[in-house]
């Protein structure tokens, strides 16, 4: 019987399919476009060579990755994770707060949709939501941050459209950190390893999330401050205790062994300036 070609019910199970979106390169112009997107000045040559062996190392582990063009004048585009939620059913078209990522999603619709995943649901109206706020608590239940990039008006947007594929919403709030301008996704704080594990930074964490995990038996291994900085709880599972992270980040590393899991690691530095790590740069279309 052959596997459906899409479908996600968990953040951590077998990542089988999964889009990623090259990096946006040239010249001066576009590392100013870089800039206004609030990222730190890019090196635009190492930024494409680290993302390709990012992607490498994605596929050594077995995923079929589907590579997508860069988009003119869309920075922020590489960070595919954001403008579509993908569940059981297809794709979720979410709409952005930040003005320089707006746009994104209709062209990560097409590219899902050119690889043969459905769109079963758009945000309209006022509703606004990054997926960067979104994860699999379990194959039944989506936890979703409000924060600054996602509303109360997403939020029940989205619990309407993933009901109908029997999934249901559970809602945390995201502490305002450095405000508006700046990216606090609930992911920021989180990244989920196997059912019963997850990398968290505490300082930021809500605490009813921290709650709801305890009540799933779901433990945690801390990120220091230092390695928050560099994305260290910014952490992709490519199956149950197998991942990916930035190689920076080894003191996060090695707790994570000590727990049995197996760690892969790739240079993230320059889309570390963009505040994206391997789960924002990874769209997963198939999981399990």
């Amino acid at each position: 019987m052959t596997e459906p070609s899409y479908g996600v019910r968990s953040s951590v199970a077998e990542l089988r399919r999964v889009a990623v979106r090259r990096p946006l390169t040239g010249g001066t112009d576009v590392v100013a476009q870089y800039e206004a997107a609030h990222w730190q000045t890019p090196d635009l040559d190492r930024l494409a060579d680290q993302h390709a062996g990012f992607v490498a190392t994605l596929r050594s582990l077995g995923s079929d990755v589907v590579e997508l063009d860069p988009v003119a004048g869309l920075p922020d585009a590489v960070f595919v994770y954001d403008p579509v939620f993908v569940g059981p059913s297809g794709s979720i078209e979410l709409q952005a707060a930040k003005v320089a990522r707006q746009g994104e999603a209709k062209h990560l619709i097409e590219g899902l949709e050119l690889a043969g995943v459905p769109t079963i649901g758009r945000l309209v109206g006022d509703a606004t939501a990054d997926a960067g706020d979104m994860f699999w608590l379990d194959d039944s239940t989506v936890a979703i941050g409000r924060s600054y990039r996602t509303n109360e008006a997403a939020v029940e947007q989205l619990r309407g459209i993933l009901a109908g594929d029997g999934v249901g919403v559970e809602v945390f709030d995201v502490p305002h950190d450095m405000g508006p301008e700046y990216c606090l996704h609930l992911m920021s704080v989180i990244s989920p390893v196997r059912d019963d594990l997850a990398v968290v930074y505490e300082k930021l964490a809500p605490v009813a999330m921290l709650r709801s995990l305890a009540r799933r038996g779901i433990e945690w291994v801390t990120a220091d401050d230092d390695e928050y900085v560099t994305l260290g709880c910014n952490i992709l599972a490519v199956r149950p205790g197998v991942v990916v992270m930035g190689q920076r980040n080894t003191r996060t590393a090695d707790k994570l062994r000590e727990r049995g899991v197996e760690v892969h690691t790739f240079d993230s530095e320059q889309s570390d300036k963009g505040e994206g790590g391997p789960t924002c740069m990874t769209r997963p279309i198939a999981r399990g």
